[in-house]
């Protein structure tokens, strides 16, 4: 999954463009073939943004509406409450928007294996293994963000045009670049005083996987789980660190 969604052929995932959307058949494909359920008929969610014409004037007056689209599968367990599981899958595409560390970055793909190929993959493989395994407790919103570099627009989106019930959100857990995880350093934990929870499972958990890890309190950052939090619903993201 991370050879496809970070190859060439992509040209980075960048939000809106046919390769973004060539990605979101992948992934809603991969939903399909597990055997999720398509979130109200569909596993294609599509919202729309503006975005100015001129890169370099940040005024509203020259708006031009575009689309792209989440993607997302339910796994229905009969629970009352359900786990939202999420990842951004759009990258920096050609370069042409200036997010990028490259001091002249235009018309050069950016192919974003760990931003966000890596959580992307590990979306589809905790999918599979929900999927296959015996926890039924919970139902599993499994949610491929689109707009995540432009400023989380699908997760923003999603959350503010609710088509599902958010008082029912037990929480949920972002996963943004974690595909270096160095030993030593161990894995980022952002939202820990989110809730009172993480810091009773959390620690154990770790401990049983010999996994060092450090944390951040605030739910607020810059990736997806964000936008759940400032609807006041616990969050808790994995992240193993920035590169260039």
């Amino acid at each position: 999954n991370i050879s496809f969604l970070a190859s060439d052929d992509l040209k980075g995932r960048g939000t809106s463009s046919p390769e973004e959307k060539q990605s979101a058949d992948y992934i809603a494909l991969g939903f399909k073939s597990l055997g999720l359920k398509p979130f109200n008929n569909s596993y294609l969610k599509s919202f729309s943004y503006k975005k100015s014409l001129n890169p370099h004037d940040s005024s509203t007056k020259d708006l031009k509406e575009k689309f792209s689209q989440n993607v997302v599968g339910f796994l229905d367990n009969g629970s009352p409450y359900t786990i939202v599981v999420g990842a951004h899958y759009d990258h920096l595409g050609l370069g042409f928007d200036h997010n990028s560390l490259d001091p002249n970055p235009e018309n050069k793909i950016h192919n974003g294996a760990d931003d966000n190929a890596s959580g992307t993959s590990a979306l589809i493989e905790i999918a599979r293994r929900l999927k296959s395994g015996s926890d039924t407790h919970n139902n599993y919103l499994i949610m491929a963000f689109s707009g995540e570099e432009k400023g989380l627009l699908g997760s923003n989106y999603f959350i503010k045009h609710p088509t599902f019930d958010k008082k029912k959100m037990n929480y949920m857990i972002n996963m943004d670049m974690i595909g270096r995880l160095d030993a030593q350093k161990g894995i980022i934990v952002s939202g820990w005083c989110t809730s009172k929870v993480w810091g009773k499972l959390i620690p154990d958990l770790a401990k049983r996987q010999n996994l060092k890890y450090t944390v951040d309190s605030s739910g607020v950052g810059a990736s997806d789980h964000t936008s759940f939090y400032l609807k006041n619903i616990p969050v808790v993201q994995f992240f193993t660190g920035g590169h260039g």
